[in-house]
């Protein structure tokens, strides 16, 4: 007699993390990102072949993936954005997708706002996208510690979160003059949101 699995094709993406052991908005991440294959029903339900799930499980383990900060794209370029992430998971995201877009930047990470903080008395990036939800000094924090120095030069902020509009009027709502992108992130918007900001720091040099 078949178990479950060996009789079970296709899995939603419910199932998908409970097989890999992550988070269902991870699994809809990768699945954008086309790490792993799926398609999406007349209804709007992804499906993910239990092939392509077991595939992804197999590859090697992402620990130590990203040591943080470390530049990864473009190094030299005029325009830093450095990217305060906890999960090695995400950062691999945003490597490959921004990494991806030729931009005239070099992109760096943290894993945390202490991290970042000290990043940031070293070498000030001109972009900063920061998650709201880490361990320690948490992305609020950090962001309101970066606006209150007035020693700091004015820098492009975007906070990428997946923290509803309730939970972050709770925390005071979007600081003003700092951009919101909802997980998981719309990587064409992002792609938008940076260019912009290369755009503009290049027109600020000359």
């Amino acid at each position: 007699m078949k178990s479950a699995m060996q009789t079970e094709e296709v899995c939603t993406t419910q199932r998908a993390a409970e097989l890999l052991g992550i988070s269902v908005s991870t699994v809809q991440q990768l699945v954008e990102a086309g790490q792993i294959e799926a398609w999406k029903t007349k209804g709007g339900h992804r499906r993910i072949p239990l092939a392509a799930v077991m595939a992804y499980k197999a590859q090697p383990a992402l620990d130590g993936l990203t040591p943080a900060p470390r530049p990864v794209a473009a190094p030299g370029a005029g325009t830093s954005i450095l990217i305060v992430e906890d999960n090695p998971m995400q950062r691999q995201l945003y490597e490959k997708h921004i990494g991806g877009w030729t931009l005239p930047a070099s992109l760096s990470f943290c894993e945390n706002g202490y991290q970042a903080l000290l990043e940031i008395a070293r070498r000030q990036p001109d972009i900063l996208l920061v998650d709201v939800m880490m361990e320690g000094i948490d992305g609020y924090e950090l962001i309101n510690t970066i606006l209150a120095d007035r020693q700091l030069r004015p820098m492009h902020i975007a906070i990428l979160s997946g923290l509803e509009q309730t939970a972050l009027q709770a925390r005071g709502g979007v600081p003003r003059g700092v951009v919101f992108f909802h997980k998981p992130v719309n990587y064409d918007e992002l792609r938008g949101y940076l260019r912009a900001c290369c755009a503009q720091q290049e027109r600020d040099r000359n």
